[in-house]
C-alpha cells in the first residue's frame, strides 16, 4: 500500500519527529526474517499494538486485531522498497517550526565547523537532500 508521511500529533509524539513514514502492509505480505524473539510491545490507545525492539528501542510496526494491516515504519526498512512517497496526510497538524524546505540548506553530511565527518561542498538549498 502506499507510503506516506503522516504529521498527525500521535506520529509526530510517538516518532519524536516532524511526521512519521509510514507504509499499510496486509498481514499475509508481511513477515520477521529474524529477530522476532527481541521484540516488545505495549498498547498505545485502546485495541493498538505498538511494536518495538528490546534491544536499541526502535518503533518498527503498529497493528490492531480488527485490521487486515499491519503499520510499517518505513524508515527502519535495511533496503529501498522500490517506491516513494505518495503524500503527506495530517498536515493541519504540523509543528510551527517546521520550515518550507526550499529555504532551509541541505548538507551530504555534517556542516563545517560542526564536528563528526564534514563537507566542504555548499549546502544544497533546492530541496534535495
Amino acid at each position: 500500500m502506499p507510503i506516506v508521511h503522516c504529521h498527525c500529533n500521535t506520529c509526530r509524539k510517538a516518532h519524536a519527529s516532524a511526521f512519521a513514514t509510514t507504509a499499510r502492509v496486509l498481514r499475509e505480505h508481511f513477515r520477521w526474517t529474524t529477530g522476532e524473539s527481541g521484540l516488545r510491545a505495549f498498547e498505545s490507545s485502546p485495541g493498538k499494538m505498538r511494536w518495538f525492539c528490546s534491544a536499541c528501542g526502535t518503533h518498527l510496526i503498529a497493528k490492531r486485531p480488527v485490521q487486515a494491516h499491519i503499520i510499517l515504519r518505513v524508515a527502519t526498512l535495511d533496503d529501498d522498497p522500490g517506491v516513494r512517497p505518495a503524500m503527506h496526510i495530517w498536515t493541519s497538524h504540523d509543528a510551527a517550526w517546521l520550515t518550507d524546505t526550499d529555504n532551509t540548506p541541505y548538507y551530504p553530511e555534517w556542516p563545517r565547523g560542526r564536528g563528526g565527518v564534514q563537507s566542504d561542498e555548499r549546502p544544497n538549498t533546492g530541496g534535495e537532500a
